[in-house]
């Protein structure tokens, strides 16, 4: 009976021993290729080479004063239109709106530098709204991450593509105002700013609609308005008088006595738009705007939906700047003495 039985044993172990270590040896192969996938998704390489910028695509370079360092960055033209491109817009834009904002940057600071307006001795603009915002390389990279390769690659190649071209009216560099988003019009220059310009009038644009940012409320207390607006208001604020410019924003509004501009009353409370309404409700003023920005030149959703729709980037500058024209730098006899400084 002994030796009957310790064969029996034997044979009942290593079947116990394989049902164990067989299952094993066939998942580790997986587990570790499971990792290596997931290791793989954690951090993609970015595969697609970068286009970039030629620096000898510009005849001359910007001065950008750097608000948080107060240092100044000497950026190629092209290279600086770029990265104001990825900056002001979303790099998810249609390619001709991107191609649109690049004439819209590149124009404005070439009127600018033109007109001899540097902030100082140092530096042409800031990188702040009060001129185009500016973010370097480092920056854009840290803000897109894995995407950085791909976004900047199609802002840098509408850059390329357009180039030396700006806008002009009667052979001059235009003012190229721009802006988020409209209330489905743009604003006359003169009914937000104080000066009129021919190229800046209101027209139609129907696509901001789509903008996510196309309707806004904001609520605020009636005492903290009156003490921003230093007036006392009546019992009913929504009976105020209030005046329509052309592009159906608030030219002026009458309250406690007091008359404001429809811009006053936006930048005092911080509106989105100076296309408000107003709603009062428990002790609170409810503001309603449509639109985003000062609603002057170029609107970018609006851009953005012309391209959808199959306008190209001439065709969009054409729409928000009445009149105006895209025209090579070099061609323009009063940009020679800029764009060939040694001649």
């Amino acid at each position: 009976m002994k030796n009957w039985k310790r064969p029996g044993l034997l044979t009942f172990l290593f079947l116990v021993l394989m049902i164990l270590i067989i299952p094993a040896v066939i998942v580790i192969p997986f587990i570790d290729s499971g990792n290596e996938q997931r290791i793989t998704e954690q951090h993609p390489k970015e595969t697609t080479p970068m286009i970039e910028v030629p620096d000898d695509l510009s005849p001359f370079s910007i001065d950008v004063l750097r608000t948080n360092t107060n240092q100044v960055e000497e950026v190629p033209l092209e290279k600086y239109v770029a990265r104001v491109v990825a900056s002001e817009m979303p790099a998810n834009f249609e390619k001709e709106a991107l191609k649109a904002q690049a004439l819209a940057a590149r124009t404005y600071i070439v009127q600018h530098y033109s007109n001899g307006e540097n902030i100082s001795e140092q530096a042409d603009v800031t990188d702040t709204v009060d001129h185009q915002v500016y973010k370097n390389d480092s920056e854009l990279r840290k803000q897109w991450k894995g995407e950085y390769t791909a976004n900047m690659s199609k802002i840098n190649q509408a850059v390329k593509d357009t180039a030396g071209e700006i806008i002009t009216y009667e052979e001059k560099p235009i003012f190229a105002a721009f802006f988020s988003t409209s209330n489905g019009y743009t604003e006359n220059s003169e009914d937000y700013w104080k000066n009129a310009f021919p190229y800046l009038k209101s027209v139609e644009s129907p696509w901001d609609k789509q903008s996510p940012k196309f309707l806004d409320q904001k609520v605020l207390s009636v005492q903290e308005v009156e003490a921003k607006l230093g007036v006392t208001f009546p019992a009913d604020v929504t009976a105020s008088r209030i005046n329509l410019t052309e592009g159906n924003r608030v030219s002026s509004i009458e309250v406690g006595g007091k008359k404001f501009s429809g811009r006053e009353i936006r930048e005092k409370l911080g509106l989105r738009s100076s296309d408000f309404s107003i709603d009062q409700k428990d002790g609170h003023l409810i503001f309603t705007t449509k639109g985003y920005g000062h609603g002057v030149g170029m609107s970018q959703y609006g851009a953005n939906g012309m391209a959808k729709q199959g306008s190209d980037y001439k065709e969009i500058v054409q729409h928000y700047y009445q009149g105006a024209k895209v025209t090579e730098m070099e061609q323009l006899n009063s940009l020679q003495a800029m764009i060939n400084p040694n001649e």
